[in-house]
């Protein structure tokens, strides 16, 4: 039987690998994407896969400091892809 700690390790290499896969994908769609619509949104997920990486490092090494960068990143993201979104549909950011 295992204990708690190898359980925990595995999810956390279980989770990782997901996520890193998340990422290659999202790329993969960033390249190929046919519209500017598909590109966004791969962007976007790649934010989400960052962010979501950066949890689970901090989980496993136990830094509170990466809780802290993910919340940039998260704000980062969520204010790139709505200034991305306006410029593809007007042509401009700032009105």
């Amino acid at each position: 039987m295992m204990n708690a700690s190898a359980m925990m390790d595995i999810a956390l290499i279980i989770a990782f690998i997901t996520l890193a896969l998340g990422q290659i994908l999202s790329m993969v769609r960033l390249v190929l994407g046919p519209t500017p619509g598909d590109r966004i949104l791969a962007l976007d997920t790649m934010v989400v896969n960052a962010l979501g990486l950066v949890v689970v490092l901090g989980i496993y090494q136990g830094l509170q400091i990466y809780f802290e960068v993910s919340l940039l990143i998260a704000m980062l993201g969520f204010v790139s892809t709505v200034a991305l979104a306006r410029f593809i549909l007007r042509g401009d950011i700032i009105e």
